[in-house]
């Protein structure tokens, strides 16, 4: 049995609200579950803010045994502080050529190649700092 951590809808009609739902990735999205690990309100409060409630400890024993965080899910746990950032690349348009370009993972928007700084470029010859490096033979 794969477990996957998922969302399932709650709410009405143009009033979404979310689960955060431990399943077995063969049952339906709204169907049997296994754990409720936390809810996620994506409406803006009186706040301007979206709403997230997890249960990290039960999140954490999840993910320990196994268990796979959908897209959305993984994101979410990003922003959470659980997981790293997901892999994110740029599409030009649908179905063409990928931007190689690195993404921000907390806009989304593709980062300044410009403004970036290489800490340590294996293209590079010397020690840290630019101190030359002797080779002895």
């Amino acid at each position: 049995m794969v477990v996957r951590i998922r969302l399932a809808r709650f709410g009405c009609r143009n009033t979404p609200f979310y689960r955060l739902m431990a399943a077995d990735s063969r049952s339906p999205r709204d169907g049997k579950h296994l754990e409720v690990l936390g809810y996620y309100n994506p409406l803006p409060g009186k706040d301007g803010g979206k709403r997230m409630g997890l249960k990290f400890d039960r999140v954490k024993y999840w993910l320990s045994v196994g268990a796979q965080p959908s897209d959305p899910v993984e994101r979410i746990l990003f922003r959470a502080g659980i997981l790293p950032p997901p892999p994110m690349l740029a599409m030009a348009h649908k179905g063409g050529p990928r931007d190689r370009r690195p993404i921000d993972p907390m806009t989304g928007r593709p980062l300044d190649i410009a403004i970036l700084t290489i800490v340590d470029d294996p293209n590079t010859l010397g020690g840290e700092n630019g101190a030359s490096v002797e080779e002895t033979a």
